[in-house]
Order: C-alpha cells, then sequence, then structure tokens
C-alpha cells in the first residue's frame, strides 16, 4: 500500500481501508529529513515553516492517525507486535543538530513508551528501534559482508536490520524488547 502522509488524514484513513482486518505485527518505519540534513548545509534557521509543518506532518501526526485506527487490529493477536523504526538522531545528546528530524524522532520515542502503557494489559509488545546510519545503497541482493563494507563502519548494512526484527518477531508472548539502539560501529555518538 502506499499513501501519502504528507496529508496525514486522508492517508491513515486510506490505509486503515486498504489494510488487514486482522495484524500479528505492524512495523512502522517512516520518516523525513531536512532537505539539507546531515550535511555541512544544515540550517535550522534556513528551513522553511512550510517545510517543518509537513516533516511533522509525516512524523508526528502521520504517526498517531495511522496508529490509532491499525493497533486495535493487533490486539486480538496471540503475540501482538508493534515496532517503530526511530532514529539514533532523536536520542538524548545524540550530537546532531537537525532540529525538526530530532525533535520527530524523539516523539516517536514518546509515543512508543505511551502506547506500551496504554496497551499493557492487552499484551502489546511496543519496540522503538534506534537506527543509525544505514546503508541504503545495497540491497539484501549484495551479500551481507559487502554491504557491511560500504562506509567503513559508518553505514549500517540492511541485512542487520532484517536479523534484528527478525529476533524481535521470535520473542516469547512472556518478553519484549523496549529500546533497540543499533549504531553503526564507527559512529563516534555512541
Amino acid at each position: 500500500m502506499e499513501a501519502d502522509l504528507a496529508e496525514p488524514l486522508p492517508a491513515a484513513r486510506w490505509i486503515e481501508q486498504q489494510a488487514p482486518a486482522q495484524l500479528d505485527v505492524l512495523i512502522y518505519n517512516l520518516g523525513v529529513w531536512e532537505a539539507n540534513a546531515f550535511s555541512e548545509a544544515y540550517s535550522f534557521l534556513e528551513d522553511p515553516d512550510d517545510s517543518i509543518a509537513t516533516m511533522v506532518a509525516i512524523n508526528i501526526t502521520g504517526a498517531l492517525m495511522l496508529l490509532r485506527r491499525l493497533i486495535p487490529r493487533l490486539l486480538d493477536s496471540y503475540r501482538p507486535q508493534l515496532i517503530l523504526t526511530g532514529s539514533t538522531s532523536g536520542l538524548r545528546q545524540s550530537g546532531q543538530p537537525e532540529v525538526t528530524f530530532g525533535a520527530s524522532k524523539f516523539a516517536l520515542t514518546g509515543i512508543a513508551d505511551a502506547l506500551r502503557e496504554s496497551f499493557r494489559y492487552q499484551q502489546l509488545a511496543v519496540t522503538c528501534l534506534q537506527l543509525g546510519y544505514l546503508n541504503t545503497d545495497d540491497g539484501l541482493e549484495v551479500p551481507s559482508e559487502a554491504a557491511a563494507g560500504r562506509g567503513e563502519g559508518w553505514q549500517i548494512p540492511l541485512h542487520d536490520v532484517i536479523r534484528i526484527v527478525s529476533a524481535l518477531l521470535q520473542l516469547s508472548p512472556a518478553s519484549f524488547v523496549r529500546e533497540l539502539v543499533l549504531p553503526a560501529i564507527g559512529d563516534e555518538r555512541f
């Protein structure tokens, strides 16, 4: 399913109509960042108002609107599980200057914490994956070792993210991983 979460309410409604009635796992992997993010050209003071508003709509409002509609479909599952993709940029003292992106990923962690408490007695396992810089140039068809070599220790191969998610999906209903931080080995912030 494709939807433009820059218009969060219509997108959430459309996804709600298309999604299966019963879900076992929901992986929410979405986020956009500033045009000049992660570069020397980045300047919060030069970010246009409409760009900031769109990022908040996609990264925060979109998440809330969509999760509110899809979580009820998880709750009847044997092991209902929600995995939210955060970012190391959203962690306290991340050392990253991207204001809107960092704030929106910090908000996602708060959303995860509140959802966990709201649905604890329905045994909804909520995990927030705080991912560092990803190697998105190499797909899963590229051997893991080759993908891990790109970026000289500054990029995480997608293979590692898949392995982590696979491990989360294999846990029993008696436990969950609250938060997992996965930075690249060369990331000096961690």
